[in-house]
């Protein structure tokens, strides 16, 4: 893991991708009393969720953003990478000491909402949900999240591109911020509008027990998610096919599926959204 851009300047020629600035975000995020801590940037790493693993000892609240990753991964353990500073990469550590562990698999689906919601409001780009935790625009992967349990806490990373221009993007269904028109992909402000919001909902799960339905994040959740309504393609686990329609998300989290042997809920699986001819688009 190499130093941060502000302690250990490197070069960098690209003027729409400038680095983010340590010690900016350190100073609006890292109040008195709040649930950011400690916000570090550094020029290239591995992975910012196996570097915050080796830390999960520490209090919560440590972010740690990276302007390259060179052994990134999403969902399912899929490789995953993008041009340094294109995008948003970085990783968070939380404790929800106060929230029974059975509730836990909430949280990537909270990232999901404070992301969006976020992500909406500064960039003027409507961004939406694909169970779980995939941030869409239209039918195209703006962002993903990935949530990984860390001794006695969680670390959840979020990979959302942002100026990466077509012939960069990992695979064809993806997005960026800039190809969807955005009116702004200043990193910066968006970097901390998606911590500021991950952190009211965060604290307000909590507080609840980690009660989706009374700290108003099952609503919010379903008010955003583009698979609900939707006929959908879900490889689960075992690897078994379970094609159906996406009816609504239970208390925990899981989705449901009105499927040909009737309602079932799903906890994990590969969603894909079946478009009304039946095709399905590039995951």
């Amino acid at each position: 893991m190499t130093g941060s851009p502000d302690s250990t300047p490197s070069p960098w020629t690209d003027p729409d991708r400038p680095p983010l600035r340590e010690a900016d975000l350190q100073r609006a995020l890292a109040s008195a009393g709040g649930l950011w801590r400690e916000v570090r940037v550094v020029a290239e790493t591995g992975s910012s969720n196996a570097d915050l693993a080796a830390r999960a000892a520490e209090d919560e609240g440590l972010v740690l953003v990276a302007e390259y990753q060179s052994a990134g991964r999403g969902r399912l353990d899929r490789a995953w990478t993008a041009p340094a500073r294109s995008g948003l990469f970085f990783s968070v550590l939380l404790h929800p000491e106060d929230v029974p562990v059975a509730r836990w698999g909430w949280l990537p689906l909270l990232a999901g909402v404070g992301a969006a919601e976020a992500t909406t409001r500064v960039s003027g780009v409507d961004v939406r949900l694909k169970w779980p935790n995939d941030l869409m625009v239209g039918e195209r992967k703006l962002a993903g999240i990935l949530a990984e349990r860390a001794g006695t806490g969680v670390v959840l990373g979020i990979g959302l591109n942002v100026s990466l221009r077509e012939d960069e993007l990992p695979v064809p269904g993806a997005i960026s911020l800039a190809l969807a028109g955005a009116g702004t992909t200043d990193r910066g402000p968006l970097l901390r509008a998606v911590l500021r919001e991950i952190e009211t909902l965060y604290r307000r799960w909590c507080a609840a027990g980690g009660d989706a339905r009374a700290s108003g994040l099952h609503d919010a959740y379903v008010g955003m998610c583009a698979t609900i309504g939707r006929r959908v393609r879900v490889q689960l686990p075992a690897g078994r096919l379970l094609v159906g329609t996406a009816t609504g998300i239970d208390d925990d989290g899981r989705l449901l599926v009105d499927g040909p042997d009737g309602p079932e809920a799903v906890g994990a699986g590969d969603v894909v959204h079946v478009r009304p001819g039946g095709e399905a688009p590039q995951a």
